[in-house]
Order: structure tokens, then C-alpha cells, then sequence
């Protein structure tokens, strides 16, 4: 499996990330490049995906972009690590719910590694943390699929203000609450990364 793995050290703007995944999307469609797994993190953003509501939007005067991923309202900004995935399809069964059961798995597997227990829900897209008898929002996966290239990907809150989902109806959910992983419990999450990459690899091979 020849797949490019890159890694940002500063914060990329959400435009200029999109902008390079979908010169990335063309030049796989075309078989001039490799694959690619970005992660990175954003410059502070709210992003709608393809099914948000404008009443989503709670204050109105946030730095708000519309974009082509799946999904509905949410936040990146220092203290999430988001995950790209420009993949190509063609030669993996053409099955998109198998993607996102793969993303799903990696997650769950990277966190149970910091002994956390997390899970995915069919209803509500994304990976949870039960609190008490409260499911809270630790990981968000949004992907667009065209000509069979998937790209976007997968962010975990780690250490971002979580304050700023106050401005949105995060995910278009409004029962239930967004968290990370230092308020869940304080540990060095520094090698996060490359369990993530090691496991989202093995089970894409799966």
C-alpha cells in the first residue's frame, strides 16, 4: 500500500487544506499521485457540511465557511487534530459505509489505547464518550466521495476550546454535548498520531 503520509506542524488555513486535497483528488483520479493521510490542525473555523441548517448558526457573527464535506455544523481550531484522507476507492470495493466503518474502528482502537472507552453511534455520526448517562462528541467524520476518490476525513478533540461550540449546534445535535480529551482525562496525548496512522493503515488493509 503506497499511501503519502504528511504531517503539518503549524496550523493550515481551511481553505488552503481543501484546496490541496482536491488537487490531490484529481491527480489520484488521473494516476499521477500517490494517496494521501494529512494530519494537521486548523486556524480557528466553523465549517457547514452539505446538511446544515442556517438556525444551526447560533451567533451569526462567526467565521463561518460552506464546504462539500458530508454533514452538518462544526468547529476546528488549535487543540483539534484533524485527519485527511484523500483515498481512491476504485480498487477498494467502491464501499463508502466500509470507509467510514474503518475510520470508526481506528478511532475507537487509538482511544481504548489511552484507556478510553468510546463507540460509535448509527443515528448520530461520529465517536462518543459516555459520561454518566450523557453521550458527548469526541470525534466528528465528515467525507465526500467524487468519481470514487474519497476525501476530508476525521477530527479529534484533544485539547480545543470547547467553549467555542457555543456559537453553533454542533453537528446539528442539540441533546447532547461536545468534549476532548484532556476533560475526559489528563494524559500525554503526544503520541496519538502515529497509532492513529498505524491502525487507520492496518485496518484499511483489513
Amino acid at each position: 500500500m503506497d499511501i503519502e503520509i504528511k504531517k503539518s506542524i503549524k496550523p493550515v488555513k481551511y481553505i488552503s487544506a481543501i484546496k490541496i486535497m482536491e488537487e490531490r483528488m484529481e491527480d489520484i483520479f488521473q494516476g499521477k499521485k500517490k494517496e494521501l493521510i494529512w494530519i494537521l490542525e486548523h486556524e480557528e473555523i466553523y465549517t457547514g457540511g452539505t446538511s446544515y441548517k442556517e438556525i444551526e448558526i447560533l451567533n451569526k457573527s462567526i467565521n463561518f465557511i460552506k464546504t462539500n464535506r458530508g454533514g452538518k455544523v462544526t468547529y476546528h481550531g488549535p487543540g483539534q487534530l484533524v485527519v485527511y484522507l484523500v483515498l481512491d476507492l476504485r480498487n477498494r470495493q467502491k464501499n463508502i459505509r466500509r470507509l467510514i466503518n474503518i475510520i470508526e474502528k481506528t478511532i475507537i482502537e487509538t482511544l481504548n489505547d489511552f484507556n478510553i472507552k468510546t463507540q460509535a453511534d448509527r443515528q448520530n455520526i461520529g465517536i462518543w464518550f459516555k459520561n454518566k448517562n450523557n453521550f458527548e462528541k469526541v470525534a466528528a467524520i465528515g467525507l465526500k466521495v467524487k468519481r470514487w476518490i474519497a476525501y476530508h476525513g476525521f477530527a479529534i478533540n484533544i485539547s480545543n476550546n470547547l467553549d467555542k461550540y457555543k456559537n453553533i449546534i454542533p453537528c446539528g445535535i442539540i441533546n447532547r454535548k461536545v468534549t476532548n480529551l484532556n476533560k475526559i482525562k489528563k494524559q500525554n496525548y503526544g503520541n496519538i498520531k502515529n497509532i492513529l496512522i498505524k491502525k487507520f493503515l492496518t485496518n484499511l488493509e483489513k
